[in-house]
């Protein structure tokens, strides 16, 4: 009697090894195929300690999105020229790849990577049709910070 529910057994467990190549508690997604975005916004957020690119659709929807940590950058090296070029390429390569050929620019902020980041981004291969500036300017409202003095 043991020797036939041994054989009834055997044939089953290869099936059932076979049906679930996943681990438990894993699901497999399917790749997603995006449809082609020919123009777009990028903004630019450039601080004095760091610079942020995000390329969105004309909706608004984030494409890419790149920082200067994200770019393996770290501390001082993060307000750099250098850093914000590197982070407006890794952006704006996800987006070209993803069929964008001209964006509009819009640049917040008044750190190091300004003039850069938009130089990238142009190299890249992707046409800049407008440029603008939206750093928020106060009405005389909150008090600034105390001058550094060096």
């Amino acid at each position: 009697m043991s020797e036939e529910v041994k054989k009834e057994t055997a044939p089953a467990a290869p099936a059932a090894e076979t049906a679930a190549p996943v681990a438990e508690g894993e699901t497999v997604a399917k790749k997603r195929t995006g449809k082609s975005i020919p123009a777009g916004i990028a903004f630019i957020r450039s601080t004095f300690n760091n610079t942020q690119v995000s390329i969105a659709d004309a909706r608004g929807g984030v494409i890419s999105w790149s920082s200067a940590g994200k770019a393996g950058f770290k501390g001082s090296r993060k307000s750099t020229a250098f850093a914000a070029t590197m982070v407006a390429q890794d952006a704006a390569r996800v987006a070209v790849a993803k069929g964008m050929h001209e964006c509009e620019v819009r640049m917040q902020g008044a750190g190091a990577g300004r003039e850069s980041a938009v130089r990238a981004i142009q190299a890249a291969g992707i046409r800049v049709t407008q440029i603008t500036d939206t750093t928020p300017v106060p009405h005389n409202g909150c008090r600034a910070r105390k001058r550094r003095r060096v």
